[in-house]
Protein backbone atom coordinates (compact mmCIF):
# COMPACT_ATOMS: atom_id res chain seq x y z
CA UNK A 1 0.00 0.00 0.00
CA UNK A 2 1.25 3.39 -1.17
CA UNK A 3 0.56 5.92 1.89
CA UNK A 4 2.97 9.07 1.80
CA UNK A 5 4.29 10.76 -1.37
CA UNK A 6 6.74 12.91 -1.29
CA UNK A 7 6.87 15.92 -3.99
CA UNK A 8 9.53 18.14 -4.51
CA UNK A 9 7.89 21.34 -6.06
CA UNK A 10 9.87 24.68 -7.27
CA UNK A 11 6.85 26.58 -8.45
CA UNK A 12 7.69 25.74 -12.28
CA UNK A 13 5.23 25.02 -15.24
CA UNK A 14 6.22 21.31 -15.21
CA UNK A 15 5.99 21.54 -10.91
CA UNK A 16 2.25 22.40 -11.09
CA UNK A 17 1.45 19.36 -13.52
CA UNK A 18 3.67 17.66 -10.79
CA UNK A 19 1.36 18.56 -8.26
CA UNK A 20 -1.78 17.73 -10.39
CA UNK A 21 -0.42 14.33 -10.95
CA UNK A 22 0.00 13.76 -7.32
CA UNK A 23 -3.26 15.38 -6.37
CA UNK A 24 -5.02 12.42 -8.86
CA UNK A 25 -2.90 9.93 -7.28
CA UNK A 26 -3.54 10.63 -3.33
CA UNK A 27 -7.31 10.72 -4.33
CA UNK A 28 -6.85 7.36 -6.40
CA UNK A 29 -4.70 5.64 -3.80
CA UNK A 30 -5.63 7.56 -0.85
CA UNK A 31 -2.36 8.71 0.21
CA UNK A 32 -0.83 11.40 2.19
CA UNK A 33 0.75 13.94 0.22
CA UNK A 34 4.07 15.80 1.15
CA UNK A 35 5.23 18.74 -0.60
CA UNK A 36 9.06 19.70 -0.26
CA UNK A 37 10.66 22.55 -1.29
CA UNK A 38 14.47 23.13 -1.02
CA UNK A 39 16.15 26.27 -0.79
CA UNK A 40 19.18 25.44 -2.93
CA UNK A 41 22.11 26.40 -1.44
CA UNK A 42 24.39 26.76 -4.44
CA UNK A 43 22.28 30.03 -4.66
CA UNK A 44 23.12 31.09 -1.59
CA UNK A 45 27.01 30.06 -1.28
CA UNK A 46 27.47 30.62 -5.29
CA UNK A 47 31.70 30.65 -5.53
CA UNK A 48 30.71 32.21 -9.30
CA UNK A 49 29.27 35.21 -8.30
CA UNK A 50 31.61 35.85 -5.32
CA UNK A 51 34.83 35.60 -7.65
CA UNK A 52 32.86 38.37 -10.32
CA UNK A 53 32.15 40.36 -7.56
CA UNK A 54 35.89 40.54 -6.46
CA UNK A 55 37.00 41.06 -10.06
CA UNK A 56 35.00 44.10 -11.02
CA UNK A 57 35.16 46.02 -7.93
CA UNK A 58 31.62 45.17 -6.56
CA UNK A 59 30.86 44.66 -2.90
CA UNK A 60 31.72 41.47 -1.36
CA UNK A 61 29.11 38.72 -2.26
CA UNK A 62 28.38 37.93 1.36
CA UNK A 63 27.17 41.49 1.91
CA UNK A 64 24.47 40.30 -0.32
CA UNK A 65 23.60 37.15 1.82
CA UNK A 66 20.88 38.26 4.29
CA UNK A 67 18.94 39.88 1.39
CA UNK A 68 19.84 36.65 -0.98
CA UNK A 69 18.45 34.53 1.44
CA UNK A 70 15.48 36.27 2.86
CA UNK A 71 14.50 36.43 -0.61
CA UNK A 72 14.94 32.84 -1.57
CA UNK A 73 13.25 31.69 1.77
CA UNK A 74 9.79 34.31 0.99
CA UNK A 75 9.50 32.90 -2.79
CA UNK A 76 9.39 29.03 -0.99
CA UNK A 77 7.03 30.30 1.57
CA UNK A 78 4.82 31.32 -1.48
CA UNK A 79 5.65 28.33 -3.35
CA UNK A 80 4.36 26.23 -0.51
CA UNK A 81 1.73 27.83 -0.27
CA UNK A 82 0.73 27.40 -3.66
CA UNK A 83 0.83 23.78 -3.46
CA UNK A 84 -1.09 23.83 0.06
CA UNK A 85 -3.43 25.78 -1.91
CA UNK A 86 -3.98 23.51 -4.93
CA UNK A 87 -4.27 20.54 -2.86
CA UNK A 88 -7.13 21.64 -0.52
CA UNK A 89 -9.22 23.30 -3.57
CA UNK A 90 -9.06 19.49 -4.86
CA UNK A 91 -10.08 18.68 -1.20
CA UNK A 92 -6.37 17.08 -0.44
CA UNK A 93 -5.40 17.98 2.77
CA UNK A 94 -0.79 17.79 2.68
CA UNK A 95 1.41 18.56 4.40
CA UNK A 96 5.01 20.89 3.49
CA UNK A 97 8.38 21.47 4.32
CA UNK A 98 11.18 23.67 3.43
CA UNK A 99 14.80 22.83 3.51
CA UNK A 100 17.94 24.18 2.72
CA UNK A 101 20.32 21.80 0.85
CA UNK A 102 21.97 21.04 -2.79
CA UNK A 103 18.40 19.91 -4.43
CA UNK A 104 18.90 16.50 -5.27
CA UNK A 105 20.74 15.51 -2.32
CA UNK A 106 17.92 16.67 -0.42
CA UNK A 107 15.61 15.50 -1.87
CA UNK A 108 16.54 12.21 -1.87
CA UNK A 109 17.83 12.63 1.95
CA UNK A 110 14.13 13.61 2.78
CA UNK A 111 12.81 10.69 0.13
CA UNK A 112 14.10 7.88 2.61
CA UNK A 113 12.91 9.52 5.90
CA UNK A 114 9.33 9.67 4.93
CA UNK A 115 7.62 8.69 1.95
CA UNK A 116 6.81 5.73 0.11
CA UNK A 117 7.19 7.12 -3.32
CA UNK A 118 8.80 10.21 -4.80
CA UNK A 119 7.18 12.38 -7.13
CA UNK A 120 8.84 15.51 -9.38
CA UNK A 121 8.71 16.69 -12.77
CA UNK A 122 10.71 16.02 -15.80
CA UNK A 123 12.29 19.08 -15.74
CA UNK A 124 12.45 21.98 -13.39
CA UNK A 125 12.76 25.72 -12.82
CA UNK A 126 16.68 25.24 -13.96
CA UNK A 127 16.23 23.30 -16.98
CA UNK A 128 17.95 25.16 -19.16
CA UNK A 129 21.36 25.09 -16.87
CA UNK A 130 21.63 21.30 -17.19
CA UNK A 131 18.71 19.91 -18.04
CA UNK A 132 20.66 18.57 -21.82
CA UNK A 133 22.93 16.49 -19.68
CA UNK A 134 22.74 13.16 -19.70
CA UNK A 135 22.92 12.22 -16.18
CA UNK A 136 22.91 15.83 -15.12
CA UNK A 137 19.30 16.67 -14.18
CA UNK A 138 17.46 16.38 -11.11
CA UNK A 139 15.12 13.65 -12.02
CA UNK A 140 17.92 11.30 -13.23
CA UNK A 141 19.71 11.59 -10.05
CA UNK A 142 16.83 11.22 -7.85
CA UNK A 143 16.03 7.86 -9.67
CA UNK A 144 19.41 6.70 -9.75
CA UNK A 145 20.59 6.95 -5.54
CA UNK A 146 17.05 7.23 -4.17
CA UNK A 147 15.97 3.49 -3.70
CA UNK A 148 11.92 4.48 -3.53
CA UNK A 149 10.06 4.11 -6.46
CA UNK A 150 10.11 7.57 -8.67
CA UNK A 151 7.43 8.99 -10.98
CA UNK A 152 8.37 11.33 -12.99
CA UNK A 153 6.41 13.45 -14.34
CA UNK A 154 5.98 15.15 -18.16
CA UNK A 155 4.99 19.11 -18.74
CA UNK A 156 0.91 17.92 -19.65
CA UNK A 157 -1.58 16.32 -17.34
CA UNK A 158 -3.66 13.30 -18.58
CA UNK A 159 -5.98 11.54 -16.04
CA UNK A 160 -4.26 8.55 -15.95
CA UNK A 161 -7.00 5.29 -17.01
CA UNK A 162 -4.53 2.66 -18.13
CA UNK A 163 -0.89 1.39 -17.65
CA UNK A 164 2.25 -0.05 -19.08
CA UNK A 165 5.25 -2.03 -17.34
CA UNK A 166 8.48 -2.76 -20.14
CA UNK A 167 9.46 -6.43 -19.03
CA UNK A 168 12.57 -7.72 -20.20
CA UNK A 169 12.92 -10.90 -17.83
CA UNK A 170 16.00 -8.81 -15.41
CA UNK A 171 15.93 -8.29 -12.00
CA UNK A 172 14.99 -4.39 -12.47
CA UNK A 173 12.36 -5.28 -14.92
CA UNK A 174 10.57 -8.14 -12.60
CA UNK A 175 10.50 -5.59 -10.07
CA UNK A 176 8.85 -2.87 -12.18
CA UNK A 177 6.23 -5.65 -13.14
CA UNK A 178 5.18 -6.49 -10.04
CA UNK A 179 4.84 -2.64 -8.93
CA UNK A 180 3.04 -2.52 -11.75
CA UNK A 181 0.91 -5.11 -11.05
CA UNK A 182 0.12 -4.04 -7.17
CA UNK A 183 -0.79 -0.49 -8.99
CA UNK A 184 -2.98 -2.19 -10.97
CA UNK A 185 -4.80 -4.35 -8.60
CA UNK A 186 -5.07 -1.61 -6.56
CA UNK A 187 -6.45 1.34 -9.33
CA UNK A 188 -7.83 -1.38 -11.53
CA UNK A 189 -6.47 0.27 -14.61
CA UNK A 190 -5.39 -2.17 -17.24
CA UNK A 191 -2.30 -3.14 -17.36
CA UNK A 192 -0.20 -3.77 -20.82
CA UNK A 193 2.93 -5.32 -20.72
CA UNK A 194 5.17 -4.12 -22.98
CA UNK A 195 8.41 -6.87 -24.52
CA UNK A 196 11.04 -5.27 -26.84
CA UNK A 197 13.34 -8.03 -28.55
CA UNK A 198 14.79 -8.46 -32.02
CA UNK A 199 14.32 -12.53 -31.19
CA UNK A 200 10.16 -13.36 -31.40
CA UNK A 201 11.52 -16.79 -29.49
CA UNK A 202 13.06 -15.24 -26.79
CA UNK A 203 9.74 -12.58 -27.34
CA UNK A 204 7.45 -15.83 -26.23
CA UNK A 205 9.67 -16.86 -23.35
CA UNK A 206 9.49 -13.48 -21.41
CA UNK A 207 6.21 -13.02 -22.49
CA UNK A 208 5.47 -16.13 -21.22
CA UNK A 209 6.94 -15.39 -17.82
CA UNK A 210 5.29 -12.05 -17.20
CA UNK A 211 2.01 -13.83 -17.71
CA UNK A 212 2.48 -16.76 -15.07
CA UNK A 213 3.66 -13.96 -12.73
CA UNK A 214 0.81 -11.97 -13.25
CA UNK A 215 -1.71 -14.88 -12.58
CA UNK A 216 -1.71 -14.64 -9.18
CA UNK A 217 -3.10 -10.91 -9.17
CA UNK A 218 -6.54 -9.81 -10.38
CA UNK A 219 -5.42 -7.37 -13.15
CA UNK A 220 -6.83 -7.12 -16.53
CA UNK A 221 -3.24 -7.38 -18.80
CA UNK A 222 -2.34 -8.11 -21.95
CA UNK A 223 1.05 -8.80 -23.78
CA UNK A 224 2.84 -6.82 -26.55
CA UNK A 225 6.19 -8.04 -28.11
CA UNK A 226 7.89 -5.47 -30.58
CA UNK A 227 11.02 -5.50 -32.08
CA UNK A 228 13.41 -2.32 -32.38
CA UNK A 229 15.40 -0.25 -29.93
CA UNK A 230 14.07 -0.25 -26.36
CA UNK A 231 13.77 3.57 -26.17
CA UNK A 232 12.72 4.50 -29.56
CA UNK A 233 10.15 1.58 -28.97
CA UNK A 234 8.88 2.92 -25.33
CA UNK A 235 8.51 6.54 -26.30
CA UNK A 236 6.82 5.57 -29.87
CA UNK A 237 4.46 3.16 -27.68
CA UNK A 238 3.44 6.08 -24.99
CA UNK A 239 3.39 8.82 -28.02
CA UNK A 240 0.11 6.58 -29.27
CA UNK A 241 -1.57 7.84 -26.18
CA UNK A 242 -3.01 3.99 -25.49
CA UNK A 243 -1.73 4.67 -21.72
CA UNK A 244 -1.70 6.73 -19.82
CA UNK A 245 1.33 5.68 -17.56
CA UNK A 246 5.05 3.74 -17.67
CA UNK A 247 6.15 1.68 -15.63
CA UNK A 248 9.90 0.47 -16.02
CA UNK A 249 12.94 -0.62 -13.58
CA UNK A 250 15.89 1.67 -13.81
CA UNK A 251 18.87 2.02 -15.01
CA UNK A 252 19.65 -2.18 -15.53
CA UNK A 253 22.40 -1.64 -17.79
CA UNK A 254 25.86 -1.49 -17.84
CA UNK A 255 27.25 1.56 -16.55
CA UNK A 256 30.22 2.49 -18.68
CA UNK A 257 27.38 2.46 -21.32
CA UNK A 258 25.13 4.83 -19.58
CA UNK A 259 28.06 6.79 -19.26
CA UNK A 260 29.51 7.23 -22.60
CA UNK A 261 25.76 7.25 -24.44
CA UNK A 262 22.95 7.13 -21.93
CA UNK A 263 20.63 4.20 -20.94
CA UNK A 264 16.86 3.47 -22.19
CA UNK A 265 15.79 5.10 -18.61
CA UNK A 266 17.56 8.35 -18.65
CA UNK A 267 16.53 8.80 -22.86
CA UNK A 268 12.71 7.81 -21.52
CA UNK A 269 12.68 10.15 -18.57
CA UNK A 270 13.94 12.72 -20.75
CA UNK A 271 11.38 12.47 -23.70
CA UNK A 272 8.25 10.83 -22.71
CA UNK A 273 5.28 11.98 -22.85
CA UNK A 274 2.90 10.39 -20.11
CA UNK A 275 4.14 9.86 -16.41
CA UNK A 276 6.98 7.19 -15.85
CA UNK A 277 7.21 5.11 -12.62
CA UNK A 278 10.66 3.60 -11.99
CA UNK A 279 11.74 1.57 -9.54
CA UNK A 280 15.51 -0.24 -8.53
Amino acid sequence: MIQSILIPTDGSDYGKTAIAYGIHLARKLNAQLIGLHVVDILLIRGPLFTDISGSVGLPPYQEFLPAIESGLQTKADEILQDFRGQCEAAGVRPETMKVTGVIDETIIEEGRKCCDWILLAQRGEHFHIDGGAILGSTAQSVVRRSGKPVFVTPKQFREIESMAVAYDGSAPAHKALRLAAELSEQTGWPLSVVVITTDPSVGEKISKQSEDFLSSFKVNSSTLILEGKEDKELLEFVRKETVQLLVMGAYGHNRLRELLVGSTTSSVIRKSTVPVLLTR
